[in-house]
């Protein structure tokens, strides 16, 4: 593919961008109205007047040695409640594991060196995952899970942390807290009449007309694609030099580079001259 047709591909994926795509849903929720609507379907039981802060892409300071996360979309309200929201289209089978992180991640953003447990008690903490798949397959539209007692499920544990799951996929969604119109817009379904989807694809359409954004993301790609494609021809010339080291001569070594990567013949000798 040709640098042209290379660009051209990122624009026409510009263009198609969905609220499913994790790019276009931390662009929309950058606005506060659409953010703040969001929340209070997410959570009708709790009164959330306003958004105090909301940051996309937010990398927390996590110790040295651990691993970091990166949110799509982190919150805070007027009440201090953290929100951390996530689009998950691909299902990688860690699901339960990567909602335990992201609770620990959370409390390292908000208990820093000193401060005592119990300021962790002004500081509840919701996870919600947007999922384009049920992974915990009961074909419902939401999962809510939080600490209770086994011998007692009605007694809770008081940690003030909850986890929410949405699954796109659900052939019903019951739709009693308002985002049955959400969830059918990850696959660009737009329901009529739906107050914050019309907010959400009116949001969208002012993202992909404004340059700026799309020369962002353009050049995101192109990076991606560049580091993708030199990450590729290491790969090939460590396989060329390893078929090299087991006694093979030019032809074999062509033949066999050919066959695993699809090169054509002039790839591959090229290739080859550059490795010797």
């Amino acid at each position: 593919m040709t640098r042209e047709e290379q660009m051209q591909s990122i624009a026409d994926k510009w263009e198609q961008l969905t609220i499913a795509n994790d790019q276009m849903f931390s662009m929309v929720m950058e606005n506060d109205a659409i953010c703040l609507e969001l929340l209070r379907r997410i959570f009708p039981e709790l009164v959330i007047d306003r958004v105090e802060r909301a940051t996309v892409q937010k990398q927390v300071n996590a110790p040295l040695d651990a691993r970091t996360v990166r949110f799509d979309v982190y919150i805070r309200d007027d009440q201090r409640r953290t929100y951390i929201v996530e689009m998950q289209v691909a299902n990688h089978d860690n699901l339960p594991y990567r909602l335990r992180y992201y609770l620990e991640q959370a409390d390292h953003n908000i208990l820093g060196p000193g401060d005592s447990y119990a300021k962790l008690k002004d500081y509840p903490t919701y996870v919600i995952f947007f999922c384009d798949f049920d992974y915990y397959q009961q074909s419902r539209a939401e999962y809510r899970f939080e600490w209770r007692c086994t011998q007692d499920p009605q007694l809770t544990a008081g940690t003030g942390q909850q986890l929410v799951v949405f699954n796109a996929k659900a052939a019903s969604f019951r739709d009693n807290i308002g985002l049955a119109g959400f969830l059918q817009l990850m696959h660009n379904q737009v329901r009529a009449g739906d107050h914050l989807v019309e907010q959400i694809t009116n949001e969208m359409t002012r993202i992909k007309q404004d340059p700026g954004r799309r020369r962002l993301f353009m050049k995101y790609e192109m990076d991606l694609m560049d580091a993708r494609s030199e990450g590729k021809h290491q790969a090939i010339e460590q396989a060329a030099k390893m078929l090299i080291n087991l006694g093979m001569n030019d032809d074999q070594v062509i033949q066999n580079l050919c066959s695993a990567y699809r090169l054509s013949k002039d790839e591959a000798v090229q290739l080859l001259e550059s490795t010797n």
